[in-house]
């Protein structure tokens, strides 16, 4: 039997490596499963980009209720982004990165997960980080 926390994490995976149209589809879906999702693009050297994926995944969440506008709350968000952060960071250490986050939130557990690819001349390198954490509902 699958674990709330695992099934989350598996909807944000979906999320972060749907295209935009999918991503319309799949949050009317998880919407009427009383999950909420939402996505947000990122891209641009690895290095100089963290701060801005942290603050993009969080003010996604708060825009698409996902969380609410308090510490605990904006605290799992910034901590789950920075997991998944620091899982993709080595890999595209100095390299311009494009892709995209996304989050689930079921219940008490919230995933976010980032899915990028790393531009080495014509060769795309993907990596995908996830993180997670479990708030009060």
């Amino acid at each position: 039997m699958e674990s709330n926390s695992t099934r989350v994490a598996k909807i944000a995976t979906k999320m972060a490596i749907c295209d935009r149209h999918e991503e319309e589809h799949l949050k009317k879906v998880y919407a009427e499963k009383g999950i909420k999702v939402t996505a947000v693009n990122i891209g641009g050297n690895i290095n100089s980009s963290i701060a801005k994926i942290l603050e993009s995944a969080l003010v996604a969440a708060k825009r698409n209720e996902l969380i609410r506008e308090e510490h605990l709350h904006e605290g799992a968000v910034i901590g789950a982004t920075r997991d998944a952060v620091i899982q993709v960071a080595n890999r595209a250490n100095g390299q311009n990165v494009g892709g995209k986050i996304g989050i689930a939130r079921g219940g008490e557990h919230i995933s976010v997960c980032i899915f990028l690819s790393i531009g080495l001349l014509h060769l795309d390198e993907v990596v995908i980080g996830i993180g997670h954490r479990a708030l009060p509902l």
